[in-house]
């Protein structure tokens, strides 16, 4: 399938925004899955995969840091570029409808998946970003009526730490959490909301071969009653209970 770029930003250092117009892919976009982009340089064989962190009527758009040879073609792509790209795949979020109060905990780029999630939200959302320097999209999160915490590895914004330690510095407890960020940080949060007894979705991340699950180049362990399975992050998930998850 082919889109057209509608913006292509810069946000952050190395960290974009693009806009593509494709209503088909628009139309089945839902909150937590992602799309494969593919890069025009012949020598970049495998697509890049995405989470859609917005979905319009007409477009959707994703968040990325430049990062190799792949997103630093994307992040030079213009307003009227063709790129081609897959259908929504995986399997996201599955919010909870009820007025609550909707904790989303996030690490560096994996903000972007829960800005959609944060627009369909009832009730209180809080959005607790972690980030090693420099922030992104905290104003996005703030124009959407979410209460906003920044925590940051060095310092520079917010409080000097991690998530989890925010978490437990401000006292948020929430009905519901959800996740999306680098694995150790997702372990962590998953740890601590068994700790309080509250239900979380994690939206794990993986290296992806073919983001369709017949690679199987994004497995990780499920647990089973008699230990662990594993399951496909691309077609699975990404999005899994933190619970269910054999973490390591």
């Amino acid at each position: 399938m082919e889109g057209i770029v509608k913006l292509n930003n810069r946000i952050g250092s190395k960290i974009y925004s693009m806009e593509i117009e494709q209503p088909e892919i628009a139309n089945l976009a839902r909150i937590g899955t992602f799309i494969n982009l593919y890069p025009k340089t012949a020598s970049l064989l495998l697509p890049r995969p995405f989470g859609i962190s917005e979905i319009s009527k007409t477009s959707i758009t994703i968040v990325y840091e430049v990062v190799g040879k792949g997103t630093l073609e994307f992040s030079g792509y213009k307003p009227g570029d063709i790129v081609k790209m897959s259908r929504p795949l995986g399997n996201g979020f599955t919010p909870c409808y009820d007025n609550a109060t909707h904790v989303l905990v996030s690490g560096g780029i994996g903000i972007a998946p829960l800005v959609e999630l944060a627009k369909h939200l009832p009730g209180k959302v809080i959005a607790v970003m972690g980030f090693k320097d420099k922030s992104f999209l905290v104003g996005k999160m703030q124009s959407i009526g979410a209460t906003t915490y920044v925590a940051s590895d060095s310092g520079s914004e917010g409080f000097k730490g991690n998530v989890v330690e925010l978490l437990k510095k401000e006292n948020i407890i929430g009905d519901y959490y959800y996740g999306c960020g680098p694995k150790p940080m997702l372990k962590a949060v998953s740890e601590y909301c068994e700790q309080i007894n509250r239900p979380i979705q994690v939206s794990m991340e993986g290296r992806m071969g073919c983001g369709y699950g017949a690679c199987v180049g994004c497995a990780c362990k499920v647990k089973t009653a008699d230990g662990y399975t594993n399951k496909k992050i691309c077609s699975d998930g990404p999005v899994f209970l933190g619970s269910e998850i054999f973490w390591e």
